[in-house]
């Protein structure tokens, strides 16, 4: 009997592992080895042709002697400053208004999902539309006049502004999920003790919906970290607010396919990829003074 089950547990485990070998295999090969790629090019000098030459960390030495390099680290942190926060609460009120008891529960949800499956050329250009400084609707509701697009600080805040609209619906339906499994027995135990809605959302819904509210924070915040098409879209290269708006990612992009200095661009890279390391590492530091996991 034993043969016969460590031999169906051998079965299992080749099974399993036929299973998930195209997940693993295009990790590898989409992930893993252009992430080696990218750093070996980091130490590297791109040359004529595309031919490169090692010179090691004389890139990362530019890079950090370099005052649009931190400008462009400062703009990527304020970004996600402006728009984490403020996505992830009104994600989380928007979850919380469709689990409760309302009508057409099923077409807000698609609502407000929408963005997500739009074109982000289509969405950037509906919202540069918007925020036009001459014949915008934004400026004709409020009765301002506004140049939104071309002024270092509404420029920014107005790329958060987008953001922040387009991922609403995503974070919404990710925590509705955390939402949906919270059982129905504690919200009864504190009605019946006479606890107001506002008590059971702090004492019930918020440290029971933690975890789901965890990931997608730390899903959102890489995201904002990762910023490029939006910027892109949104402002343009000949605009003279670019360097108060550019992100690491746009800059990123411009060192790469403008300039055509790959080594340079890489370790743009690699210096994102360490920030995007370090957030998140602080993050499941702190995750553990505010998640709770006790079902």
């Amino acid at each position: 009997m034993k043969k016969k089950k460590s031999a169906a547990a051998r079965s299992e485990q080749r099974w399993a592992w036929i299973m998930v070998a195209p997940t693993i295999i295009g990790l590898i090969i989409l992930n893993y080895i252009p992430l080696i790629q990218t750093i070996i090019l980091s130490f590297s000098k791109t040359k004529t042709f595309g031919a490169t030459q090692f010179n090691g960390i004389e890139n990362y030495i530019d890079m950090f002697q370099s005052p649009e390099f931190w400008k462009a680290t400062w703009n990527t942190v304020y970004f996600c400053i402006l728009t984490v926060p403020v996505g992830i609460i009104l994600a989380l009120l928007v979850a919380v208004l469709l689990n409760a008891k309302v009508k057409f529960k099923g077409g807000f949800r698609a609502i407000y999902f929408l963005p997500m499956v739009c074109a982000p050329a289509a969405i950037a250009m509906v919202w540069r539309w918007m925020f036009n400084g001459e014949y915008g609707i934004i400026n004709a509701i409020f009765g301002v006049d506004v140049n939104w697009l071309t002024n270092p600080v509404t420029a920014v805040l107005a790329c958060a502004i987008v953001a922040i609209w387009s991922s609403i619906g995503y974070d919404a339906v990710l925590l509705l999920s955390g939402l949906q499994s919270i059982s129905k027995s504690y919200y009864e135990a504190a009605r019946i003790d006479g606890a107001s809605r506002i008590k059971q959302f702090f004492s019930i819904t918020l440290p029971m919906v933690s975890p789901t509210l965890f990931v997608t924070l730390i899903m959102r915040m890489m995201a904002s970290l990762k910023v490029y098409d939006l910027i892109y879209m949104m402002v343009d290269q000949n605009n003279p607010v670019l360097p108060d708006v550019q992100s690491l990612m746009y800059l990123f992009y411009r060192e790469a396919f403008v300039a055509g200095n790959k080594g340079y661009a890489s370790a743009i890279v690699v210096w994102t990829i360490l920030l995007i390391g370090i957030v998140t590492i602080v993050q499941f530091i702190g995750q553990k003074k505010w998640v709770n996991y006790d079902v």
